[in-house]
């Protein structure tokens, strides 16, 4: 658990052409941190006991084990910036320049660049288990096995299918939107235009989905992965790096 904190800060300090960031190892300051500019920087020692770390456009954020969330990288929209009390967090989600919490009470707090209303979160805001973030898109599972997806959606991202119910995940991607369901389908909306949201046949037996820029992922219960759209999945016979 050590190590996952250090590559995600080193990866978004070099990955941000908002701002510059460097860590330094030096025998007078060994892990300290400095930065300039529109980046949030967090020192080495904030990023332990971290439970899961997930990425954004150019920012990153880290749930804590005590339910306490660390944010770090291009932070010109306030996306960094969680809201008080940064307490009761169970999951975190990353979208281009906005961010997603969702407490342990079932409530959703969202913040960053609001410019689609992305961080407005629909009413009643809970009973919601899951969260996913688009590029400028949000999107909640309930308890009930619903979806609950909003603000830009010009591409249908947050037009959830009929019948709105049986989910169990929800991934996004940057302008679609996926779910999973109880029989272990997936259903995929929004941009199609590398074919992200045509799921292969059979679409049976998932039990994970995530969704990228312009691809899906699903995963399936015999542990192979199943990839469409702008992507392909490695032969599994060949070593990765291999040529």
């Amino acid at each position: 658990m050590t190590r996952i904190p250090v590559v995600a800060a080193l990866f978004v300090c070099m990955a941000s052409p908002l701002s510059w960031c460097e860590s330094i190892r030096s025998e007078e300051s060994p892990q300290s941190t400095r930065g300039w500019g529109t980046m949030a920087v967090v020192a080495l020692s904030d990023l332990v006991d971290l439970a899961t770390v997930v990425g954004g456009g150019w920012h990153s954020l880290g749930l804590r084990a005590d339910g306490s969330i660390v944010a770090w990288g291009a932070n010109d929209y306030g996306q960094c910036d969680v809201p008080s009390p940064n307490a009761g967090f169970v999951a975190v989600a990353a979208g281009a320049l906005h961010s997603m919490g969702l407490k342990r009470d079932g409530s959703i707090v969202a913040w960053g660049f609001n410019g689609f209303m992305q961080c407005d979160v629909p009413s009643p805001n809970a009973d919601f288990v899951a969260i996913a973030a688009g590029a400028l898109h949000s999107m909640g599972l309930r308890r009930d096995g619903s979806v609950a997806a909003w603000r830009h959606g010009k591409y249908g991202q947050c037009d959830v299918p009929s019948p709105n119910a049986d989910f169990i995940a929800v991934a996004a991607g940057h302008q679609h939107s996926l779910g999973l369901k109880a029989d272990g389908s997936i259903v995929a909306w929004g941009a199609n235009d590398y074919g992200q949201c045509d799921v292969p046949s059979p679409t049976a037996d998932f039990i994970a989905v995530a969704g990228g820029g312009k691809h899906s992922l699903g995963l399936k219960a015999d542990g192979s992965i199943v990839a469409w759209g702008q992507c392909a999945v490695p032969d599994p016979t060949r070593e990765l790096g291999a040529r």
